[in-house]
């Protein structure tokens, strides 16, 4: 099958990385169905050729109706692109329960809803690739974004597992964990702390997302990649 026939889903992709990963995608002839809260999504849809779909992540029947309006316009879903909002921020003892609650349907239980609705159109085409834009927090939590860091954590380890269980269908699932990218404000202080000096673009986000989907990265599953000029410490 050629890349023209592919078809992905790419969910928050009004804006941002979203849209900069529906462009890529489309410009590498993939078919899309775009999903977002805003209805900026459709203006998108009709430039790239592709259907939008309004709705929220935290939905379970928004992300139904997404999976089903894919099939129905293009019998298929070979990709898909999870990518969300910012999850609510805090002091860590001072979040109530119900952000951590919405946090966790918003970074976490999305992907798994959406895993368990597209898996068994990927097992029946003995192909497919998932990719979670997730955060660098993941590896290196910050006191500024504790709901972020703890829930990308769980990400990376749902990444994983759900990775070793389909390898064998032929299913790939990895995440990228952005540092800063240019759709979040810069300034001195953060630009300092980061080796390279510079935010990342969402055009690189973009182009790693899609190298990720590509059959170039076919022996690439479960893996957690930075992508953020060098500002996380570990190794």
């Amino acid at each position: 099958m050629s890349t023209t026939e592919r078809v992905a889903i790419v969910t928050a992709a009004s804006k941002g990385m979203g849209a900069a990963i529906a462009r890529e995608l489309a410009r590498r002839g993939y078919k899309l169905a775009l999903f977002a809260t805003s209805d900026a999504v459709t203006a998108l849809a009709e430039e790239l050729g592709g259907i939008a779909v309004q709705g929220s992540v935290t939905e379970p029947a928004d992300l139904q109706r997404l999976v089903d309006t894919t099939m129905e316009r293009w019998g298929r879903i070979d990709a898909v692109v999870n990518n969300t909002g910012h999850p609510p921020k805090g002091d860590i003892l001072a979040i109530p329960d119900a952000d951590w609650h919405l946090g966790l349907d918003l970074v976490l239980v999305n992907v798994v809803r959406l895993a368990r609705l597209v898996t068994p159109a990927m097992e029946a085409a003995g192909k497919g690739a998932i990719v979670n834009i997730s955060a660098f927090g993941a590896v290196q939590p910050g006191a500024a974004y504790p709901v972020s860091s703890v829930l990308r954590a769980g990400l990376s380890a749902f990444t994983k597992l759900y990775a070793d269980r389909y390898a064998a269908a032929g299913i790939r699932m990895n995440s990228v964990l952005p540092g800063f990218i240019d759709s979040y404000p810069e300034t001195p202080e953060l630009i300092a702390q980061i080796p390279s000096r510079r935010f990342g673009t969402v055009e690189e986000i973009a182009k790693t997302t899609a190298f990720l989907l590509s059959d170039e990265a076919g022996y690439i599953t479960g893996q957690n990649l930075l992508v953020d000029g060098g500002l996380v410490k570990g190794i």
